[in-house]
C-alpha cells in the first residue's frame, strides 16, 4: 500500500486560503500546500501569498505552465476546428466554451503534477469550494462543505486573521485572473476604475490579436463606455435605460467605435469554435 499524501489545492482566494487556515488550525495532516501561477494574477494576491506563507510557516509549491500566456496567446497555434481560422496565430481571447488558459496555465499543470505524485503516493486532495457552491463539487476533499462554510463565512474568517488581499474583495465579488474576458461587465468596470496600469496592459494585448475581447466590444470601446456611463450619470441620467443605450451607439459612432447589436460575421465564425 502507497503512503498517503494530504495535498492542499490552493487558489490563494478567499475559499481556499480559509479551508488552509482552518485545517492547519484544527491539526489536519497537511503535507503539501500548492497554487498554480498563471502569471495573471492581481499583485496584491502575490502580495497575499507571501503573507499566508510567512503566517503559516510552511512553503507554498509554485507551479508554471512550460510557457506564459503571452506565448500562447500570440504564437502558440493548435489545429483548428473551422478552417477559416487557420490564418490567425495564437489562442486570443478565451470564450465561454473555449476557457483554454484555465486548462493550459493551471488544470493541466495541477493534474500534471498530482500524476507524478501518484506514482509514489496516495493523494488526498483538498479543494477549497464553499459550501453554497456545491454545485460544482466532483471528487477529493472539501472541507469548507463539512463545515458548513459559505464564502461570505470564508471571507469573515480570513480578515479575522488579518488576510484582506490589499482590499481585492472589496472591489470585486471574485479575485481571479484580472485580465479575464469572461468576467462581467460590472468587473470590468472597476478593473478599469481601479487598475489603469492593468487596464493599458489589456488594451495593448487586445490592440495585437485577432479574436473580439467580448461581444461586441474590444478593449477601447469598453473604455469609451465607462467614461460615457459617467458623464451620463453625473448628468443623472439611468445607464440602464433605453435612452443611454441609443446615446451610447451614437457615442461610440462618433468616436469611430460603433458598436452593432448583432456579432459581426467574424464573431459568428468565431462562435463556432468557442
Amino acid at each position: 500500500m502507497k503512503p498517503k499524501k494530504y495535498v492542499v489545492s490552493l487558489s490563494g482566494g478567499k475559499d481556499s486560503t480559509a479551508m488552509l487556515l482552518r485545517l492547519l488550525e484544527e491539526q489536519r495532516p497537511v503535507d503539501l500546500i500548492i497554487f498554480c501561477d498563471t502569471g495573471l494574477e492581481f499583485p496584491q494576491m502575490y502580495e497575499h501569498l507571501n503573507r499566508l506563507e510567512a503566517y503559516i510557516g510552511r512553503p507554498i509549491i509554485r507551479l508554471k505552465a512550460e510557457h506564459d500566456f503571452e506565448y500562447y496567446f500570440y504564437d502558440y497555434t493548435p489545429k483548428r476546428k473551422n478552417p477559416a481560422l487557420s490564418k490567425y496565430r495564437g489562442m486570443s481571447w478565451a470564450g465561454p466554451r473555449n476557457r483554454w488558459c484555465t486548462g493550459i496555465l493551471k488544470t493541466r499543470v495541477i493534474d500534471a503534477y498530482l500524476r507524478d505524485l501518484k506514482e509514489q503516493y496516495e493523494i488526498m486532495e483538498y479543494v477549497g469550494i464553499a459550501a453554497d457552491e456545491t454545485q460544482r463539487i466532483k471528487t477529493a476533499c472539501y472541507p469548507l462543505v463539512e463545515w458548513g462554510m459559505s464564502e461570505k463565512d470564508c471571507l469573515d474568517y480570513c480578515y479575522a486573521r488579518g488576510f484582506d488581499w490589499g482590499g481585492l474583495y472589496r472591489i470585486f465579488s471574485r479575485v481571479s485572473c484580472w485580465c479575464c474576458p469572461l468576467q462581467s461587465l460590472e468587473e470590468l468596470r472597476k478593473l478599469y476604475r481601479y487598475f489603469p496600469d492593468l487596464w493599458r496592459q489589456l488594451e495593448e494585448w487586445d490592440e495585437s490579436t485577432w479574436r473580439t475581447f467580448i461581444k461586441n466590444y474590444s478593449v477601447r470601446q469598453l473604455a469609451a463606455r465607462f467614461v460615457f456611463e459617467a458623464k451620463w450619470q453625473a448628468a443623472g441620467g439611468n445607464i440602464r435605460s433605453k435612452a443611454f443605450h441609443a446615446a451610447l451607439r451614437k457615442e461610440l459612432s462618433r468616436l469611430g467605435s460603433e458598436v452593432t447589436l448583432c456579432r459581426t460575421s467574424k464573431q459568428k465564425m468565431l462562435s463556432k469554435e468557442q
